[in-house]
């Protein structure tokens, strides 16, 4: 069965979507996530979905679960690499994604992740760049 990779990288998780997703693939990546998020203490997860050029409703819906579920296991959900196709059909679809954060790219997105924690931790930037060299 394919399985899409679950890279840790420090406190977060990254995913990159580069394969077309069907629902059960779908559901697979919402529950690994999960599990991982669990397993690991990840605080971050980031979705690289820049490969994916069509998205439909029920990929809308498992984002925006992968969202609330990490969440409530204290961890922020980003999603990077939007197409525009991607970005209009969502909103034409009626799925604004609540509580899933975008960025440009995987920089960006690590950049909003690292911001967010520190905001929650109540450190500066700074001191989470310090923390994180260390």
């Amino acid at each position: 069965m394919e399985k899409i990779p679950i890279l840790r990288m420090g406190r977060f998780l990254l995913v990159t979507i580069q394969v077309d997703l069907y629902d059960r693939l779908a559901e697979n990546l919402e529950s690994d996530l999960v599990h991982m998020v669990r397993k690991t203490g990840a605080r971050g997860v980031l979705i690289d979905i820049s490969a994916v050029s069509i998205i439909d409703s029920f990929m809308g819906r498992i984002l925006g679960n992968i969202a609330m579920m990490t969440k409530v296991l204290d961890a922020e959900t980003v999603v990077v690499g939007m197409q525009p196709a991607v970005a209009i059909t969502l909103i034409e679809l009626g799925l604004p994604l609540k509580g899933v954060h975008s960025a440009l790219n995987v920089e960006r997105g690590m950049e909003l992740l690292r911001s967010k924690i520190a905001l929650q931790d109540g450190e500066s930037q700074d001191d989470d760049i310090y923390h994180s060299i260390e």
